[in-house]
């Protein structure tokens, strides 16, 4: 079986995040294992501020590509932006609702697929369990 390739859209999105300096990123295949979505990008930002800058990278970046996301949530309290691209999900979380809600825990059934962007180890390893 061929490594599954992710979508352009995704890997912009990837790119975009990491320009932020985005930390922890986890990209998630699912399918076979979701029916809303094929794949989710996880990844942190260190504060609201890098949160909303994460997520507003993302979202120009692909935009500048003609792709708007269906569903954009968590803006405004910049503990968990999620921008839904149907095909893909983006999550950017603070460091304390990225332990809380443990979406790699919670879809452990989804493949871990390299990040497209970037795959060294600083920024794909997991983040440091925080205290809840």
């Amino acid at each position: 079986m061929t490594e599954e390739r992710p979508p352009e859209a995704l890997e912009q999105a990837a790119r975009a995040a990491l320009d932020k300096k985005a930390a922890h990123l986890v990209l998630l295949g699912l399918k076979g294992v979701a029916s809303f979505t094929d794949y989710f990008l996880l990844c942190t930002g260190l504060s609201a501020r890098q949160v909303r800058a994460i997520s507003d990278s993302v979202a120009e970046r692909l935009a500048q590509s003609g792709v708007q996301p269906a569903h954009r949530e968590g803006y405004e309290q910049a503990e968990w932006v999620l921008l839904d691209y149907v095909d893909f999900v983006v999550h950017v979380f603070s460091p304390q609702a990225r332990a809380y809600y443990d979406l790699e825990r919670l879809w452990r059934r989804a493949r871990p697929l390299p990040v497209p962007a970037d795959s060294r180890p600083e920024r794909t390893a997991k983040p440091e369990a925080a205290e809840r």
